[in-house]
């Protein structure tokens, strides 16, 4: 894919932000030493991360160079790397690896999950938090646009571009074995959008990349344009002409 956009996805960054301070606030530590935000993003959760622990090293990772130079430009006083993290293994004695919707991406993560909490030391905290969100109509709408006109070869492999989140259950089983308490939960959020218009510039920032990324120009116009259409149908405005995005999200935290 190209590289994210970091002004597309701060479009959002309150509502965007939200499931992160949702997770942050389960976890149970109060003196944190070192932390790193895995995803950093554009810092909008690593801010959150130095404002709970300001005596604490605070690192953030990413792939997306243009995320890094926003969350360097918002938190210049702190450490950020680019890195994949399928490749990467956490600092010694980090108490807390925090995630916010970045593993969702990840292949294999549950694994990854396994191998980055048999690393923490004992206490330390994984806290994760993943959309949830494949069956709703914001997600199966880019699958079925996907398989129509001109780019329908094109984009053949992109359905399966996010995995399939596995059950609770799932997760209980390969992280429960590794560590001393974990709790596992679903949200359920409905962000109010001004209209079904808003809600094809939320996607813009996140999911329909992988969908739009492999097109010429004028097949992306086409393609995003069919998108908008099925949008408008599907998220029918309120009273007040406003718009509610559901947007289910799973979150862990595993205490080692």
């Amino acid at each position: 894919m190209a590289d994210w956009s970091a002004q597309q996805y701060l479009k959002f960054e309150d509502e965007r932000t939200r499931p992160s301070r949702d997770l942050l606030a389960q976890i149970p530590i109060a003196d944190a030493r070192k932390v790193v935000d895995i995803g950093c993003g554009p810092g909008n959760s690593t801010e959150l991360l130095v404002r709970r622990w300001p005596q604490a090293e605070v690192i953030g990772i990413d792939t997306s160079a243009d995320m890094l130079r926003q969350a360097r430009e918002r938190l210049p006083q702190q450490k950020f790397i680019e890195a994949n993290i399928s490749h990467w293994a956490p600092p010694e004695k980090a108490d807390v690896l925090f995630a916010n919707a970045i593993f969702q991406w990840v292949p294999g993560h549950l694994r990854q999950l396994q191998r980055l909490l048999g690393a923490l030391p004992s206490g330390g905290v994984l806290a994760v938090q993943m959309p949830d969100n494949l069956d709703e109509p914001v997600h199966v709408l880019l699958r079925e646009v996907a398989k129509t006109g001109p780019w329908r070869q094109t984009l053949a492999d992109k359905a399966g571009v996010r995995d399939v989140l596995p059950t609770p259950g799932a997760y209980y089983d390969a992280l429960g074995p590794l560590c001393m308490r974990i709790e596992i939960w679903h949200t359920i959020y409905n962000h109010v959008l001004e209209n079904a218009a808003a809600v094809v510039e939320w996607i813009k920032g996140s999911g329909l990349r992988p969908f739009v990324d492999p097109l010429e120009a004028p097949e992306r116009k086409q393609y995003v344009a069919e998108y908008t259409t099925r949008i408008a149908q599907a998220y029918r405005p309120q009273a007040d002409g406003k718009v509610l995005l559901r947007f289910p999200r799973i979150f862990i935290v595993a205490v080692k």
